[in-house]
């Protein structure tokens, strides 16, 4: 269930009162807006299995918290929308830009300046870090570029979890938030060479989940196959298989069909509409066309060509 905050529409000080309004919710966080509230202030709380999820949208302000806060023994990951946000804590600080992650320890004193931003954060209780808390302090206040590779599917997975708020509960979360804490604290005990502290559950979720973003980021190399797949991460051909056991489709029908969905998508593009059905496979990896006819067909019913005439 979510909850959205926004500025009284009617009173005499409407920056004030916001102020108050996130000073009580946040446990004592001071927010100061530089030009005032706007339409377009609003904070949209709610919860997703162990995660309590919040997507801010303001104008440009600081935010701070001097205090040590009694009760938040939680840390906060954010992931950076729109806008430039520079955060500082423990003495470190850092300029964050779209797309960058950061962790916050909530239970210490921090201070961010931002222009007008979209953020989203996820908190969790300390108790679920595998990690020492000394060892997390050590990246606190320190930006995490979220473009590429682990952290890109991190950022990616931390800005789906407000959708995930209608649900009853944030039941319909759980999962996402489940693979957030593995990509997490997978990607810290890499960092600090700390993996072994990881119990072999969450590294299997997390390893998957570095192949599966590893597969959608190669689609449309021809070379990409399990084989390339498992050398890419250091593990046995039969490791790969093994991990992905009780899928859908397996490693190889998972490259098949996500090749073929982005070829659906190609041949219903009017910008396309141009480009050989052919060539539409090509462009992810089917370097024979007769394979390609054959494979379309039996994935959507029709051979790409009449697929597009169908419905393109």
């Amino acid at each position: 269930m979510r909850t959205v905050l926004r500025p009284a529409a009617e009173s005499r000080d409407r920056g004030e009162a916001w102020r108050e309004t996130i000073s009580r919710t946040f446990g004592g966080l001071d927010v100061r807006l530089d030009h005032g509230v706007h339409e377009w202030d609003r904070i949209v709380i709610g919860s997703a299995g162990p995660l309590r999820i919040l997507e801010s949208h303001t104008g440009p302000g600081e935010s701070s918290r001097d205090r040590f806060a009694d009760g938040e023994e939680r840390f906060a990951l954010y992931v950076q929308g729109e806008g430039v946000t520079v955060a500082e804590q423990r003495g470190r600080s850092d300029r964050y830009r779209d797309g960058d992650l950061g962790l916050v320890d909530l239970s210490q004193p921090f201070r961010c300046r931002y222009t007008r931003r979209r953020l989203v954060m996820a908190t969790f209780p300390k108790a679920l870090s595998p990690l020492p808390g000394n060892e997390v302090d050590r990246i606190l206040g320190t930006r995490i570029a979220g473009r590429v590779g682990t952290a890109a599917l991190l950022a990616g997975l931390v800005r789906q979890l407000p959708a995930q708020l209608d649900g009853q509960d944030g039941a319909a979360g759980g999962p996402i938030a489940t693979a957030v804490l593995d990509l997490l604290h997978a990607g810290l005990a890499r960092r600090f060479e700390r993996e072994s502290v990881l119990d072999p559950a969450s590294r299997r979720r997390d390893l998957v989940l570095r192949c599966r973003a590893f597969i959608e980021e190669h689609l449309a190399n021809p070379h990409l196959n399990p084989a390339a797949v498992a050398a890419a991460h250091h593990i046995s051909l039969r490791y790969l298989h093994r991990i992905f056991e009780g899928s859908d489709d397996g490693v190889a029908g998972l490259i098949r069909r996500r090749r073929l969905e982005r070829c659906r998508r190609d041949l219903l593009d009017p910008a396309l509409s141009a480009t050989p059905a052919g060539a539409v496979g090509a462009r992810w990896g089917f370097t024979e066309p007769a394979n390609f006819n054959r494979a379309f067909k039996r994935q959507f019913g029709l051979p790409p060509g009449s697929f597009r005439a169908e419905f393109g």
